[in-house]
């Protein structure tokens, strides 16, 4: 009989002889029953060796692919076993829970974590230490203006701010013991933090009775504590200035810094103007984020008077300490003019317009009799203003008013006695 070589062949071949050689054609070659294959196939399609070359290759490529298979199969795998960890975890915290199973935590805008809630409760702490302290002002002045009705609310927010403190204290105890949870922990300090801005309230109240017992500019702000959140903020942004003196008494015994007695943001520059201490460095004064060191020596507890007076002529600026020029220097941000439409802030550093505080540079200490000029003052004016002459002009751009301040987060504000000392 004859049979087809192609029928021999073609169905194993054809794959890779269709991949390997590009375009090819079959040729049909009779053999007779008897005769000899290869010598048959050598005659229509090449050599042996060609033949045997092409079949090792088509062996080769076989075993390529059965191993890419064997590599995607174990990536499926690994994808299938991780996506099963994933939806395990989701089960495991269900949407509102604080804390899943295996220890595994979640810190959410609603539910704060153990550290989180221990930082807040040490802020807790740090208000109602600084509501006592406003208290006990408000005693020294009933007992100057005695009354009845002064003496009962003082009783009562006294009872008050007792409570508040074994709350505190209660919740401290139940977070060691882990009693609380998520939930009642959240409920919990939503209680005391409308305690305190309601007691907040009285005390301001009770502040304000006392404006008409003095001066509108015969009072300081007081920052006990760093924190985040107790400042002022002037009303009154700052025009746009090519020059400036800015005065005002400070005492603060802080270590280390003091911290920033006052900062000055405009959109797109966090530090236009900015007084600080901050760590071990000496006082700075930064216009545009450019920097002066300030020769000043005043964190011993007691009042200072300083004053800061700069022109952008040249950058030319000069420090004053208690009526005294103990510096000066040039090139500080020079032909840069103070850009208006900002925001003043005492007693906290800007990092972005209006906030971005950061409680390891706020300040710590009283700070009074805050004044800016638009235009540098004489060394004569500084004096006045240093030892309290009845002649010290008040700020032309910002002068130091109770009408002019908003105050937060519970610094205080009482009557300032540094003049009346040197008087």
């Amino acid at each position: 009989r004859l049979l087809p070589l192609l029928l021999l062949l073609g169905p194993a071949l054809g794959p890779a002889l269709g991949q390997g050689l590009g375009q090819t054609r079959f040729i049909c070659t009779s053999v007779p029953l008897d005769g000899d294959v290869c010598a048959a196939s050598a005659l229509g399609t090449g050599s042996a060796e060609e033949l045997k070359g092409t079949v090792l290759q088509l062996r080769e490529t076989v075993l390529q692919q059965k191993e890419t298979i064997m590599n995607q199969k174990e990536t499926i795998r690994e994808l299938t076993a991780k996506l099963g960890r994933c939806e395990s975890q989701s089960v495991l915290e269900l949407p509102g829970e604080g804390k899943g199973r295996k220890g595994f935590s979640k810190n959410t805008m609603g539910d704060l974590s153990r550290p989180a809630a221990a930082e807040t409760l040490s802020q807790l702490g740090q208000t109602l230490q600084s509501l006592k302290t406003r208290l006990e002002n408000l005693e020294q002045f009933s007992r100057m203006n005695s009354s009845s009705q002064t003496n009962n609310l003082k009783d009562i927010l006294q009872s008050k701010i007792d409570d508040l403190e074994k709350q505190v204290l209660s919740r401290v105890n139940s977070l060691e013991e882990g009693k609380l949870s998520p939930r009642n922990e959240s409920e919990e300090r939503g209680k005391i933090e409308s305690t305190l801005t309601s007691l907040h309230q009285r005390i301001s109240d009770l502040e304000k009775g006392q404006k008409d017992n003095r001066p509108p500019d015969r009072f300081q702000l007081t920052f006990p504590l760093r924190t985040n959140y107790m400042y002022a903020k002037v009303k009154k942004s700052l025009p746009e200035m090519y020059a400036f003196s800015i005065c005002m008494w400070i005492k603060s015994s802080a270590s280390p810094g003091m911290g920033t007695p006052f900062s000055y943001a405009v959109p797109g520059q966090a530090n236009e103007l900015v007084l600080i201490e901050w760590g071990n460095n000496p006082m700075e004064i930064l216009i545009n984020d450019k920097v002066a060191k300030l020769p000043f020596a005043i964190n011993d507890g007691k009042w200072h008077h300083i004053c800061v007076t700069w022109t952008t002529r040249d950058g030319v600026w000069e420090a004053y300490q208690d009526g005294t020029q103990t510096g000066n220097g040039e090139n500080l941000a020079p032909y840069h003019p103070i850009k208006p439409q900002g925001v003043l802030v005492l007693g906290q550093e800007q990092d972005t317009l209006g906030g971005g505080f950061d409680a390891t540079q706020a300040f710590m200490g009283e700070l009074a009799h805050f004044n800016v000029w638009d235009r540098k003052l004489s060394p004569g004016e500084v004096y006045g203003l240093a030892t309290c002459s009845s002649k010290a002009l008040a700020g032309n751009v910002i002068a130091w008013a109770e009408a002019n301040i908003d105050i937060y987060g519970g610094a205080t504000k009482w009557t300032f006695e540094a003049c009346r000392q040197l008087n």
